[in-house]
Order: structure tokens, then sequence, then C-alpha cells
């Protein structure tokens, strides 16, 4: 008799458990904890501080509407310009000392190379929001980690396509990109799409400066003496920067074609320094005086309000953080959609982003199976304005995701290698007036 009493208590005890922590598990949070983590300091903080200035804007939007699920959305910030020992310290302290259950992380792809298989073992929902190297999500399949936004693939064949059909004569190329993750698989990217369409390109300088470089007199005076038709970087933030202010300082860019991958988030900053007929890429459709969406009232209010707070035009990590956040709050509907109304764990959550669609700014991303973002890439070259004191886009051209990202499953390098020269002029690219 006594066992039997004492199996009865052991059974309520182990029902006891199993409802406390089905609670723990589905029991709506008081504060939605969400981590982010920007480049603060350093060179990049010229669109690091501005993709924080964004996020805060719209976190207070979101809250004024009830949050997300009825639940406030409370920001924690980390600085992802202190490296990346500190970074990756910073994430779990956040993470497994401070509460939070999803994280925005990062800018950088080396940063989402060291965070994305952290946040897979701590299991906890992260949201690439900017970073874009395509073997993060290639090489390995991620539960809790998906992106955003589009990947180097979409980026750069996108860009040898615009190339293509605006200089489909040039010759000759040499690139100029930050030595690390993204600058090297940006150009690998780029030269395997433009030797498929173009073999008898010839290269004539591949040159790698130290990330956070601030003397590029080397690299301008190897270009001057080669003179390439075109000059390709993929570098961004203050790096961007200051190699084109010099390159302009000592003409260079009188003599050869410019094609800046990342150069929409350096318009304003380099002013006039930047000359006509430039190529420019926006890292998406990404763009405050964007052809399908400038005259759109909500967009024109945003641009308005970010104008107002900042002083400066909003630029793609703007963009890409209204990507990021509009996917976290589809994620959590469709998860609190298929739990009956009950908060979803991290692995509901992570389970609705996969195969979800949302929009930001301008168009919609669909976060496909494998994670990756699908976004349309959107590119021009610069032209004078009487309206700005900085170059604006002209001939823009939109190139849709589908067209430019490799199929889930498949490597893109060898991918890329199949695609056949028609793909230039494909119908499903769209071309917008040239601006008067």
């Amino acid at each position: 008799m006594l066992q039997s009493k004492l199996m009865r208590l052991l059974g309520a005890s182990a029902l006891a458990l199993a409802a406390t922590t089905a609670f723990a598990q589905t029991a709506k949070p008081t504060e939605l904890k969400v981590g982010i983590s920007t480049f603060m300091t350093g060179p990049a903080s010229v669109f690091g501080l501005p993709a924080k200035a964004a996020a805060e804007m719209l976190i207070e939007d979101i809250n004024a509407k009830g949050g997300i699920g009825g639940v406030k959305v409370v920001p924690s910030f980390i600085d992802e310009g202190v490296g990346s020992d500190r970074l990756l310290s910073e994430y779990r302290r956040l993470v497994q000392e401070q509460g939070v259950r999803v994280m925005l992380a990062s800018i950088s792809s080396g940063s989402c190379n060291t965070l994305a298989p952290v946040a897979e073992d701590l299991k906890v929902v992260n949201i690439m929001y900017d970073c874009a190297a395509q073997k993060i999500l290639e090489d390995r399949r991620y539960k809790y980690v998906v992106r955003s936004h589009a990947n180097t693939t979409a980026e750069h064949l996108s860009s040898v396509l615009y190339l293509l059909r605006t200089k489909p004569n040039f010759k000759t190329i040499a690139v100029v990109n930050q030595d690390y993750a993204h600058g090297r698989d940006s150009w690998e990217m780029f030269i395997t799409a433009l030797k498929t369409f173009k073999p008898d390109v010839q290269v004539v300088a591949e040159l790698f400066p130290k990330f956070g470089a601030t003397d590029f007199s080397t690299e301008v005076s190897r270009l001057q003496a080669l003179k390439p038709d075109v000059v390709l970087s993929t570098s961004w933030g203050g790096d961007l920067d200051t190699f084109i202010r010099q390159a302009s300082q000592r003409g260079l860019m009188r003599n050869s074609t410019f094609m800046l991958s990342l150069g929409e988030s350096s318009l304003e900053r380099l002013g006039t320094t930047l000359p006509e007929g430039v190529i420019i890429g926006a890292r998406g459709d990404h763009y405050f005086l964007h052809p399908q969406f400038k005259d759109d009232p909500k967009f024109q209010a945003f641009v308005k309000r970010f104008k107002d707070k900042t002083g400066k035009y909003p630029i793609y990590p703007v963009f890409h953080m209204a990507q990021a956040l509009a996917a976290l709050q589809t994620g959590y509907e469709i998860a609190l959609k298929k739990n009956n109304g009950a908060w979803p764990t991290d692995a509901q959550l992570a389970e609705a982003l996969h195969g979800s669609e949302s929009a930001g700014l301008t168009n919609k991303v669909k976060i496909r199976e494998d994670g990756q973002g699908m976004e349309w890439q959107l590119w021009g070259v610069t032209k004078k304005s009487p309206n700005y004191n900085f170059m604006v886009l002209d001939k823009m051209v939109m190139y849709p995701p589908e067209l430019v990202t490799a199929p889930v499953g498949q490597n893109s390098l060898t991918w890329v290698k199949t695609l056949k020269p028609t793909i230039v002029n494909d119908p499903s690219i769209v071309s917008f007036p040239v601006t008067k």
C-alpha cells in the first residue's frame, strides 16, 4: 500500500512538472527582449548607426501599435566594432544572462560566420539582417538562423548583368575590395559570373587592402598605371568613402568606369566627389528615391521622419533593418496563429520564419525553406540633380530575386556557371524611365 501511495505521489509530481514546463514554454512574456548587433564605432559606423536609429524608430512604432502579439519589444544593442571575440562574448551574455530570445545579427559577413553556429547551439532565433555571404546558408542548413535579405549571389550576379547592359564592350577590369570574407567572396562570385558571360575579359589587378585601411595610395597608383576600363569595389562604409575620395583627388575616376556594389550608402556622404556615370548598387531595392515607392505616402513619411531624426536620408542598412523587423513580426503572427494564440516557443518561431513573406519599406521579401531571403536588386548610374547636393541615381533597373539567386540546395558558384547569355535581357527585368 505504501508503494502504491508513493507511485501516486510520483505520478502527481511528474504531471505538475510537465505542466510547469509547458507553461514556461507558452506563457506570454511581459516583454520581448531583442538583441541587435550593429557597428556603433569605427569606420563602419557610418551605416551601423543609421541601422540603430532605424531600429529605434521602427520598434517605437511597433510598440505604439501594441507591440508584437501584444508584447512590448525591448531592444538591446551591442557594438559590432569591438572585434569578433568581444562581440561573441556580448552575444552570449545577452542570450544566456539577459534572457534575450531573438537576435538581429549582423552587418559584417565575418560576424555572421562567427555567430550563426553559436545561435544554433544556443537555440536562439537569429535573423541575419545585413550580412550577405552566400556560403553561410549554403554550407550548412540552420533551424534557428535565417536571412531577411539577399545574399552575395543575387547582389553580384545582378551587378554583372547591369554592367553588361550598360557597358558591354569593356575589355579590362580591376577590383579593390576589403580583405575579409565579404570582399573575397563577392569578388569570387562577380568574376565567376562575368567570365561565364564574357570569358575574354582581362583581369589586370586584384587588390585587397586590409579592412579599415585609411591609405589607398598604393592601390590608386597601381590603377593609374594599368588604366582598366572598369574598376569594381564591393567595399563599404568608411573604407569605401576613403578610397573614393583618394581616387577622385588623383583623377583616377576620369580614366575608368567605377562600379560600386554598395555605393548607395555612400552617395550623400561623398557629395560631389563622385562624378556622373558611376555604376551604383543598392544591396536590394533600397533607395530613398525608389522609382516604385518615392511617391507612396507611407514611404515618404518614413523618409522624412528619418531625415528629421538623423539629419540624413535613409540608406540600405536602414531598409534592411526594416525588413528584419517586418520578418520578425510576421514570424510571430504565423506562429501565434498555428499555436492557437498561445505564445510560441523559440523553435515554433524559427519554423514560422522559414517560408514567411513580409514587406519592410519596399518590395516584399520571402524567406525560403533554407532560410535565404529573396530580395529584388536595384542598380543605376550617378547623375547630378538640382534638388540635392550629392549624386542621385539614373537609368535604374531592378532584377527579380528568382532570376539572380541560386535555387534551394544548389551551390551558387556552380549554378552561375550554367547560366546563358540571354539572361542579360530576361523579360522579368524591370527598367525605369531615364530621369529628366
